[in-house]
């Protein structure tokens, strides 16, 4: 509680106990998606390699995620296999095995590489005055009406706009897309309701047709390639073009990607330091002290932009599949093994982390793994900083003294980690 406000309730070690002892991400309890933290610390300690009640393993160590990552032969991204029982041949299942994150060398190096040319130091440079100009204004409102909500009024209009921009979405298209990625990307829970299901399909259905009319005119109007992202999807490398179902999903992934995940890292900074005043009056007397001083401002804010992923991942859980028989941990796991990777948990490990339960923006090397790592390090993570740098630093700077209003609602899901509201005043 903080100042009557529910945030994060702690739990006791004998109920993460409990609840480690029968672990099942496909039923879990509503205080794990509060609070999943304590959970994992049992688990590292008991039973870091666990197998799950279907079969899976469940990794939480930081040195055991790391070595998924590396060996990116021996454990696949491809979620055909795994997909095909949840989605059947259903819109998911389509896009869910042709996006760039689920899939492995070659489909993975061409739509990356294509990616990343957009994406250059360069070209994410060129994006800060827009990007400044955006959040000002988002501010702007907010000031105005004393108050509103982290969420849905700051922290989800930021990636919407910019990843609008990089694909060229004309701005009075831009209304559905946040819905469309929270049902797209929450059908991706272990556990999928009819309900995810059906809203899922029809997310994918309905991005389907407006991209391929986005794509048809773009096809007559190219952009510039070296900002468009879409202009380069379309028209490749050389004689190396994407198939139509490559480019329409993967122009899905795009959108809900760099959505998501910024939107986590936004919101749940603004409420961490509500919880850890001391990190917030520090952080604020540096920027203050900095404040004429851009290069410095930057120095300070790019670390805590780090430890807020590092604390409160905005992606706790990823998959793998292993290819052939192999150990983890010193545990045997057979070919075909699926993996669940606890970003979370292994962002709280204390053999990586000094302290690890503890918010510390002067953190030093956070070498986190909020933005996976290998060839499967997200492709947008720089861009992501500066979003995060830009938006939380501003706001700081004009809402110091902001509060929550009400105890802020938490998505409710164990892959991605965020708030879908967080009602706060200006002073």
């Amino acid at each position: 509680m903080l100042n009557g406000i529910s945030i994060t309730p702690p739990m006791s070690p004998a109920r993460a106990r409990e609840i480690a002892a029968s672990l099942d991400l496909r039923a879990l309890p509503a205080d794990f998606y509060t609070n999943p933290y304590p959970v994992y610390a049992q688990l590292r300690q008991a039973e870091p390699v666990r197998q799950m009640p279907d079969g899976s393993y469940f990794l939480t160590r930081y040195a055991d995620l790391v070595a998924v990552y590396r060996d990116a032969q021996t454990f696949s991204s491809d979620k055909k296999v795994e997909f095909a029982p949840k989605y059947g041949g259903s819109p998911l299942f389509e896009h869910h095995t042709t996006s760039l994150v689920f899939n492995d060398p070659p489909l993975h190096t061409r739509v990356r590489k294509l990616i990343m040319g957009a994406l250059t130091r360069r070209a994410i440079a060129d994006m800060e005055p827009g990007l400044v100009t955006l959040v000002d204004s988002l501010l702007d409102t907010i000031e105005a009406k004393g108050g509103g909500d982290l969420i849905e009024d700051f922290a989800s209009a930021i990636p919407v706009e910019i990843i609008g921009n990089l694909l060229g979405v004309p701005h009075a298209d831009r209304g559905p897309l946040r819905g469309w990625s929270l049902a797209i990307l929450g059908a991706l829970e272990p556990r999928l309701t009819p309900q995810q299901e059906a809203a899922g399909n029809q997310s994918v259905t309905e991005m389907l047709a407006y991209l391929r009319e986005l794509v048809r005119e773009r096809r007559a109007r190219p952009g510039d390639p070296e900002h468009d992202v879409l202009t380069r999807l379309i028209q490749g490398e050389g004689s190396d073009r994407l198939s139509e179902v490559e480019l329409l999903q993967n122009c899905i992934f795009i959108l809900n990607a760099g959505h998501e995940t910024t939107t986590n890292l936004i919101g749940n900074a603004l409420v961490c330091l509500q919880e850890w005043p001391a990190e917030k009056a520090d952080l604020l007397s540096k920027m203050e002290r900095l404040s004429e001083d851009p290069r410095g401002l930057e120095a300070v804010l790019n670390p805590a932009v780090d430890e807020f992923l590092r604390f409160e991942s905005s992606n706790q859980l990823g998959n793998r599949r292993a290819t052939r028989a192999c150990e983890v941990g010193g545990v045997p796991l057979e070919s075909g093994a699926l993996v669940t990777l606890g970003i979370g948990a292994a962002n709280r490990d204390p053999a990586q982390f000094a302290n690890p339960d503890v918010l510390d923006l002067s953190r030093p090397d956070c070498r986190h793994l909020a933005f996976g790592f290998g060839i499967h390090q997200c492709a947008g993570l720089s861009l992501a900083r500066l979003e995060g740098r830009i938006a939380i630093g501003r706001f700081l700077a004009r809402f110091p003294q902001y509060r929550l209003s009400e105890s802020p609602v938490r998505g409710g899901r164990a892959r991605f980690r965020g708030f879908l509201r967080a009602p706060f005043g200006v002073a």
